[in-house]
């Protein structure tokens, strides 16, 4: 936190409550029918604006207007850090807390304020919980250093152009993550149209011997998991998963994963091999991972194959990591809010088969050659995200401290 003894003198201490007032003002779609709609969605976390906004007539249900200049910032999961200084009068979720600033104070800084490490470490500690939220009244008492408005409009204006620097930079990382992502599926797509160790294949033509075969053809067994909630236990030496649980080929277990005893696992346990592949059908589509004995029993949200011994695994997974499966998968998914893919249309899932385990083995190891190019380009970019956004928050120190620019 700030060393207030180390603040310019002409700076006021202060608090939120002293400086901003609390906007709460309903409004139904029937009311402002031409105007747009910001959910907690629209903003990205750690973002200062909305990546889209939607049209309030759309809705049934009641929001808050807000006017520009006001600030919103999303109580719910406050960790997510998500705040915008309005630019146009519109309605927003209830899960947003309206500020509107006194003459003695700019909503720009108050932005900043809000979005820094500093007062995201206020809030996480009066929170907890799954869903945690924030009230008004819990952050009313959060200090505030006042520069005079003179100031605080310099102060202001100096962050934006080093954020604008940066944000350049964070865009051009941006871009080239996605790069990667399309390059990634590009290689799967040549992988699985037999392009990485066959040449002069025909466009939409498999190679010769390549045949295409379902996942019931290629398995000896599919089904999916538990429907219904087991018996849990706080010091049970088994594990509880769902599709959440299956990441980049491995189950992960975490922090909020339930446990269930031994009894409960041979009640409920499934024919899971060395064999096996793990594919969530429920919820999110497409999460892959092998089963390695682990002590676990499965949800209704994952389903669960055991290959035949002639097709490698590894082979299967990265086919179930294409846009095709992704596609096919949205395609037969039944439910509009939840979606859920059955097991007939897994079953149904066409995969394009070499003739021999060897050359499958082949395409893994190009696959596996290729992407692991892409994953350390991948580790590159997210460390220069991470440093760039400690950037930020050291220039928001610096401007809350006083240190940005001269005072007068």
């Amino acid at each position: 936190m700030i060393n207030k003894n180390e603040l310019p003198k002409n700076w006021e201490v202060s608090k939120l409550s002293e400086v901003v007032t609390k906007k709460t003002l309903k409004a139904l779609p029937s009311d402002a029918p031409d105007a747009k709609f910001i959910g907690m969605d629209c903003i990205e976390p750690n973002g200062l604006k909305p990546a889209f906004l939607y049209d309030f007539k759309d809705f049934k249900s009641a929001g808050n207007r807000f006017k520009s200049g006001q600030v919103l910032y999303g109580r719910m999961r406050p960790y997510l850090n998500k705040v915008y200084k309005a630019e146009f009068d519109g309605v927003c979720s209830g899960e947003f807390i309206i500020l509107e600033c006194l003459p003695i104070f700019t909503p720009d800084l108050l932005q900043y304020i809000l979005h820094s490490r500093d007062f995201v470490r206020f809030v996480n500690a009066k929170t907890s919980g799954d869903r945690p939220r924030i009230s008004y009244e819990e952050i009313s008492d959060y200090p505030i250093y006042l520069p005079p408005l003179a100031e605080q409009e310099r102060i202001v204006a100096k962050i934006e152009e080093l954020f604008s620097e940066l944000d350049a930079g964070r865009e051009s990382l941006k871009t080239a993550a996605r790069q990667l992502k399309t390059y990634r599926q590009a290689v799967l797509k040549w992988a699985f149209e037999g392009k990485l160790t066959n040449e002069n294949v025909s466009e939409g033509e498999l190679p010769d011997g390549w045949k295409w075969k379902t996942i019931k053809e290629i398995s000896s067994i599919l089904g999916d998991g538990l429907h219904g909630t087991p018996k849990y236990s706080t010091d049970g030496d088994y594990f509880f998963i769902n599709g959440n649980n299956l990441t980049d080929g491995k189950i992960e277990i975490k922090e909020n994963t339930k446990r269930v005893s031994k009894v409960e696992f041979e009640k409920h346990k499934k024919n899971l091999t060395d064999k096996t592949v793990f594919v969530s059908i429920n919820g999110t589509l497409g999460n892959t991972a092998f089963y390695n004995n682990e002590k676990v029993i499965l949800g209704k949200s994952a389903c669960y194959f055991n290959v035949l011994n002639e097709i490698d695994k590894r082979f299967i997974r990265y086919c179930l990591t294409t846009n095709r499966f992704k596609s096919y998968a949205n395609k037969e998914a039944t439910g509009s809010t939840i979606k859920n893919v059955g097991l007939k249309a897994m079953r149904g899932f066409e995969v394009p088969i070499p003739p021999t385990p060897e050359e499958q083995q082949r395409i893994v190891e190009e696959i596996e050659s290729r992407l692991s190019v892409c994953e350390k380009l991948e580790e590159t970019i997210n460390q220069s995200l991470a440093q760039s956004e400690s950037l930020r928050q050291s220039i928001l120190k610096q401007a809350f401290e006083g240190k940005l620019v001269n005072s007068q």
